[in-house]
C-alpha cells in the first residue's frame, strides 16, 4: 500500500497555481512531503490512543481502533541477532536499527532456555525492586531498561560511539551471538518520500523509477495534499494558500467524524 508521490505533487501544483497562488519547486515539495508524512504517521498513534480511551466499546470505535492498528502494522519490523556492544548487556539500537521509531518488544534467547523469552521493561529506579529475592530477574525472567547514554565507550572491538538510543538487557547475554541472542519487534519510520526528476528544456519532469512514494495508507492522500499546501503557503508567503489548505483539512476531519 502506498500513495503515489507524483499524484500528490500534481494535485499540490494544480491548487497552488490556481489563481496564481505560487509555484512549488521539487526541492521544496520533497522537504514538505517528508514533514507531512512524519506528521500524519505520528498522528496515527495519537488517534489510536484517543480512541482506546473512549468509554464503552461501540462497533464504530472498535472499527477505528482496528483501522489505525492496521495502518501502524505496515511499519512493524523484526530485527534478529541484535548483539550487545559490551559485556554489560548494552545494546546500541541507533546503530543496529537506523529507522527505529518505537520499540515494541524485546526477546532474549539464552543457551539454557529452549525458547526465546520476552523481557520485561523496567525503569532505572525500579532496579532495587528487581534485586530482591522475590522479584529478581533471571534467564527465565529477563528484563531490560532504556538507556540514554551518549558518547564514546570502549568495547571488545574498539571505541564505539553511542547516540542515546540504547537498552540494557539483564541477565547479561553472552556477547557471542552464536550462544545468546536478542531480538526486537519495533515500529519503524516510513521511508523518506522523494519526487525525483530530470531537467528537460529547463523544466523538471517526473522520474518514476528513481522516485520514492509515500508509504502511508491510500486514504491519507488528501491529508498529504492539504498539509503540504499549508507548509508551502507559509514558505512562499502566500497566506491565502495556507488558509485554503487549513480550511480544506478541517472540513475533511469533520467529515470523518460524522
Amino acid at each position: 500500500m502506498a500513495v503515489n508521490i507524483n499524484t500528490v505533487y500534481q494535485k499540490v501544483l494544480a491548487i497552488a497555481n490556481k489563481e496564481k497562488r505560487g509555484y512549488i519547486t521539487p526541492q521544496e515539495f520533497n522537504l514538505f512531503a517528508d514533514q507531512a508524512q512524519k506528521e500524519i504517521f505520528e498522528q496515527y498513534f495519537y488517534d489510536l490512543n484517543q480512541f482506546k480511551r473512549i468509554p464503552g466499546n461501540t462497533s464504530n470505535y472498535a472499527d477505528m481502533v482496528d483501522y489505525l492498528e492496521d495502518k501502524i502494522s505496515l511499519f512493524t519490523d523484526f530485527e534478529s541477532s541484535i548483539t550487545p556492544v559490551n559485556d554489560r548487556g548494552l545494546i546500541d539500537l541507533a546503530d543496529e536499527i537506523t529507522d527505529l521509531y518505537r520499540l515494541n518488544r524485546v526477546t532474549v534467547k539464552y543457551l539454557e532456555n529452549d525458547e526465546p523469552v520476552v523481557a520485561e521493561q523496567i525503569r532505572l529506579q525500579e532496579m532495587n525492586i528487581y534485586n530482591t529475592a522475590l522479584s529478581t530477574y533471571s534467564k527465565k525472567r529477563p528484563v531490560y531498561r532504556r538507556s540514554g547514554t551518549v558518547g564514546t565507550i570502549m568495547t571488545p572491538t574498539g571505541p564505539h560511539t553511542l547516540k542515546g538510543q540504547n537498552i540494557v538487557v539483564l541477565p547479561i547475554p553472552n556477547i557471542d551471538p552464536l550462544i545468546d541472542s536478542v531480538r526486537v519487534v519495533y515500529t519503524r519510520f516510513p521511508k523518506k518520500p522523494n519526487w525525483a526528476y530530470k531537467i528537460i528544456n529547463q523544466k523538471p519532469f517526473y522520474d518514476g523509477p528513481n522516485s520514492t512514494n509515500f508509504e502511508l495508507h491510500p486514504s491519507d492522500e488528501s491529508e498529504l495534499v492539504y498539509r503540504i499546501l499549508f507548509m508551502a503557503g507559509v514558505a512562499i508567503e502566500k497566506p491565502q494558500l495556507s488558509q485554503f489548505a487549513a480550511q480544506s483539512q478541517s472540513a475533511a476531519v469533520q467529515q470523518e467524524k460524522q
